[in-house]
């Protein structure tokens, strides 16, 4: 056992956060810590963490162990560093013996003493053991992980947002590697790609790990069991956030029967007292029922939790059959193209969700949609279209001044004060918050209200960027609920992939300035992204084993649907057989250098984790530029290999 909360009770000033209640963490953990926004699962966290103490009870840990957490206060941290610096500080006593070798290494050059031998010796040894050759690697290798290009590595932490700023931090906490890892809504700031790689990661990891996170299919991929924090109280769940459901609803079942049958035991003693207690013969037993019931321990009836008010959109018009068109649009911010001659059309019913790592235009594609963004090319709007746009940096359009129920009866959708409270309250404004004025409240709060009015817009067509941000499980599956009874159309930027899993109907991704379509589900579009990774390991599979077997054509990647041949008689195209032979020797060349540059790169890192290449700090310095050039050409090279296998498919379907 790593670490025991026992029969502990916690206020945070005069609100009882626990009452009473104990957790155990063994190794091997992954737990989801779950609850409604505001139950202090945060709160509890910092109390593992031995920020706050507890009341009673007692919170027991291991000897030496090392406690890692991911949270918003973080953002406090400043650093001029690159953040390659920042993330390399989780090796610090790493990094302290390294200047204590290079300061041995100046003193032998004068002195041979074998006291001063030894402790280089002994210094080498415990920097070996503690990473330090490798240290600098691994530190850039979780920083691209997490979305970072090499070219950032350089970059000072303190250039980097927020955002980004936070992944710096998340991959500092990994390269620790503490005993027990804590992250409260690690998924916040990151988009896909990097949500899969810490999912990887973390599947791995050797010690426990406890995570808050309003991401239910990070959860079902992530966690081995669930705790939640209700009423005070730590409920228990073995397995995942699917399994925790169907284990609740269970218990909620058999709770509520066992409720219903003491309800009917009771009230057949109650009658039978009320029957016989004046009568003489009968008393006794009558005052002996009494005290039986009296010493009962009762059954609670079932809580069935949080009220589940529907959220409802209305649509003022019906549009045409074609919502948007966009032609030949480009968009460009200085060097960097984010469109390029990209066409698409949105048409009544779709429901588009845009998905994609960040810095891919994602939002930009959205304000293009929307009219908003300057751009070559043209946008054509559809007949009869009343759009709306949520947007987290545009809530410019929120009065100040306004008090939140104000600002909604603003919109003029004809909805009584009574509907207009109920949607806050799935919005997480309940009693006299409705009352308080935008201008005190936080950025998350200010996204919340900006996204109420825009479900009351009436609008029949939706621009929707990040809209489950700061919303707890409970109202992100109220709003899933809303959109499906929707009747118009919308394009939206999720990370959440159980919210995208839910409400969209077709894919949008930005690859190299085109708007690729996938038309499906986003379940749908992860079995697809699936044959296309099953046919690159085909058609990369004799990289390293297969070198000497005759040369026969790797098996094509399975096609959509819609790209499959309507019957077996298409005549043969000479010129695109001569362009796909081009392209597989040129695929078969890139092949080939990328498995000489990594023999050579493997090379190298054996050579950087001996000690005796360190104490040669002019060889070190040679061997790691060695290092950093051949990285270097294995990003171009895997870059172009991945543009020609891309080709290859193209000409190959």
């Amino acid at each position: 056992m790593l670490i025991a909360l026992q029969d502990i009770t916690f206020e945070f000033g005069a609100r009882v956060i626990v009452q009473n209640a104990s957790w155990h963490i063994v190794p091997g953990d992954r737990v989801g810590l779950i609850g409604l926004n505001g139950t202090g699962k945060s709160t509890l966290l910092r109390v593992i963490n031995g920020e706050y103490s507890v009341s009673k009870g007692s919170v027991e840990k291991i000897r030496n162990l090392s406690l890692g957490f991911f949270n918003q206060d973080l953002l406090s941290f400043e650093s001029d560093e690159s953040i390659l610096e920042v993330a390399m500080t989780a090796f610090a006593e790493a990094q302290q013996l390294e200047k204590d070798i290079e300061r041995i290494t100046k003193e032998l050059e004068t002195n041979q003493e074998e006291a001063l031998l030894i402790e280089f010796s002994d210094k080498l040894h415990a920097f070996e053991t503690l990473g330090g050759y490798d240290m600098r690697h691994r530190s850039a290798q979780v920083l691209e992980g997490l979305g970072f290009s090499t070219a950032d590595l350089e970059r000072p932490y303190s250039q980097f947002s927020g955002g980004w700023r936070m992944r710096v931090l998340l991959a500092k906490l990994i390269l620790q590697q503490p005993d027990v890892l804590m992250l409260d809504e690690p998924t916040n700031h990151l988009d896909l790609p990097s949500i899969e790689w810490l999912e990887k990661y973390l599947s791995s990891y050797n010690g426990a790990v406890i995570i808050v996170s309003h991401d239910r299919y990070f959860l079902d991929r992530m966690v081995n069991k669930i705790v939640e924090l209700y009423q005070q109280e730590l409920h228990h769940y073995s397995g995942n956030y699917e399994d925790y459901e169907a284990e609740k609803d269970l218990r909620r079942e058999m709770q509520q029967r066992a409720y219903e049958n003491q309800q009917d035991y009771i009230r057949q003693q109650e009658r039978f007292i009320e029957r016989f207690k004046a009568k003489a013969s009968k008393a006794a037993q009558a005052q002996s029922i009494m005290k039986r019931l009296d010493r009962l321990e009762r059954v609670e009836q079932v809580d069935n939790g949080p009220s589940k008010i529907r959220i409802n959109f209305t649509v003022d018009k019906t549009p045409g059959k074609i919502i948007a068109t966009l032609k030949d649009v480009t968009k460009k911010f200085g060097n960097l193209t984010i469109l390029e001659n990209t066409s698409a059309e949105i048409n009544r019913g779709d429901k588009i969700a845009l998905i994609g790592a960040n810095g891919k235009g994602k939002s930009t594609l959205l304000r293009v949609i929307a009219g908003t963004e300057p751009m070559t090319g043209e946008r054509i709007g559809g007949h009869n279209v009343v759009s709306s746009f949520y947007a987290q940096h545009q809530l410019e359009s929120l009065q100040l001044d306004s008090e939140i129920l104000d600002e909604l009866k603003s919109c003029g959708s004809g909805r009584t004060e009574v509907e207009l409270r109920a949607l806050l309250g799935c919005f997480l404004f309940t009693g006299d918050d409705v009352y308080k004025r935008i201008r005190i409240l936080s950025g998350g709060e200010k996204a919340r209200v900006a996204l109420a009015k825009t479900i009351i817009s009436q609008a029949n067509f939706l621009l929707l960027d990040e809209p489950t941000n700061h919303l707890d499980m409970n109202s992100v599956q109220m709003l899933i609920d809303a959109l499906a009874k929707y009747d118009g159309s919308y394009v939206l930027v999720s990370h959440d992939r159980y919210f995208v899993s839910q409400t969209a109907n077709k894919i949008w991704e930005i690859v190299d300035g085109e708007i690729k379509e996938f038309k499906g589900t986003y379940a749908e579009w992860e079995e697809f992204k699936k044959r296309q990774a099953d046919a690159a390991k085909q058609l990369n599979g004799g990289n390293d084993n297969r070198k000497k077997e005759s040369k026969k054509e790797q098996p094509a990647p399975a096609p959509a649907p819609s790209q499959q041949p309507k019957n077996g008689n298409t005549p043969i195209d000479k010129e695109k057989q001569k362009e796909l032979q081009k392209q597989q020797r040129a695929f078969k060349q890139l092949e080939e250098q990328l498995a000489k540059l990594n023999e050579k790169k493997a090379s190298v890192e054996t050579a950087l984790n001996s000690p005796e290449i360190y104490a040669d700090k002019k060889r070190f310095k040679e061997v790691e530029t060695e290092y950093a050039e051949i990285g270097k050409q294995l990003k171009k090279v895997t870059e172009e290999y991945e543009v020609a296998f891309e080709k290859l498919m193209e000409l190959e379907g």
